[in-house]
């Protein structure tokens, strides 16, 4: 009976908790020969969907990729606006960090995207000594099952600009304190900083809002610990820059990073970040 109770306890739990996935595809680059995206692209549906990922933040995510992994995916939607001028169509292409969400589970109730920079409201801008516009694109969801409504922030700091990341950290949790008004929050993407750096710090300073989800973890975390491998390589080196961060109010059941890899190349240059996360 102890076993039935314990079994069931376990289903209802499963049949709550949200999968939340931070992942960089890796922008469509020709130059990538062998790992351009239109032969990557069914690893990485492969690895969203067997994991059953009812969110995902996504970084470097040109619209074309878009458009075809919601091909590989229709039980997904997703929100976002292009880095480079705010548009849902830019021309010429160019990167997203758009939130993917499953529609059957998940209604949209608001949403945006803000440009980290002095100007967050300027489509285009830059920050600071940032290489690059960098953005943070946001969702209000509520859960059709819970009847709960949350906040997801999806973003990619600059990967050149030393104060840029540490101004977006500021901006960023500026943002989240605004938006959310102390609701639930998740806040996924590659930070280009490592634990070690002065932003991720900001970001799950002591009073603060957010906390890494792998620390917060009521399971061993799975997979290596690097999330950004500089090739397409499964490797035991590089940096840990890609997060899921989370609010006070999320349990969270798991953590991983992601290392499927088809005949030693994996996805992406990057590993896919994995939560398994409970409103409580």
């Amino acid at each position: 009976m102890r076993i039935l109770l314990l079994m069931m306890l376990a289903s209802s739990i499963s049949a709550q908790s949200i999968h939340l996935m931070s992942y960089n595809l890796r922008y469509p680059n020709p130059d990538d020969g062998e790992h351009y995206w239109p032969h990557r692209r069914p690893m990485v549906s492969s690895v969203i969907r067997f994991h059953q990922a009812d969110i995902i933040g996504v970084q470097e995510a040109f619209r074309s990729q878009l458009d075809e992994l919601a091909q590989d995916l229709p039980e997904h939607a997703w929100t976002g606006r292009c880095r480079t001028d705010g548009s849902a169509h830019p021309s010429p292409d160019n990167e997203f960090s758009a939130i993917f969400y499953r529609k059957a589970r998940f209604e949209m109730l608001d949403g945006g995207t803000f440009w980290l920079s002095p100007t967050p409201e300027k489509a285009g801008s830059q920050g600071w000594d940032a290489a690059l516009p960098r953005i943070a694109t946001w969702a209000k969801l509520k859960d059709r099952d819970s009847g709960m409504a949350f906040f997801v922030f999806n973003t990619h700091f600059d990967h050149k600009g030393e104060t840029a990341r540490a101004e977006s950290a500021k901006l960023i949790l500026q943002k989240i304190g605004a938006i959310t008004k102390g609701e639930p929050a998740v806040l996924t993407g590659d930070f280009n900083c490592s634990p070690e750096d002065l932003p991720y710090a900001m970001l799950t300073a002591q009073g603060g809002p957010l906390r890494d989800a792998k620390e917060q973890s009521e399971t061993p975390h799975h997979g290596p610990l690097p999330t950004w491998t500089d090739s397409f390589k499964v490797s035991g080196t590089g940096q840990r820059i890609d997060f899921i961060f989370v609010s006070s109010k999320w349990r969270v059941l798991r953590h991983a990073n992601l290392a499927e890899n088809w005949g030693g190349y994996i996805p992406s240059d990057h590993l896919p970040v994995f939560a398994e996360l409970l409103l409580h």
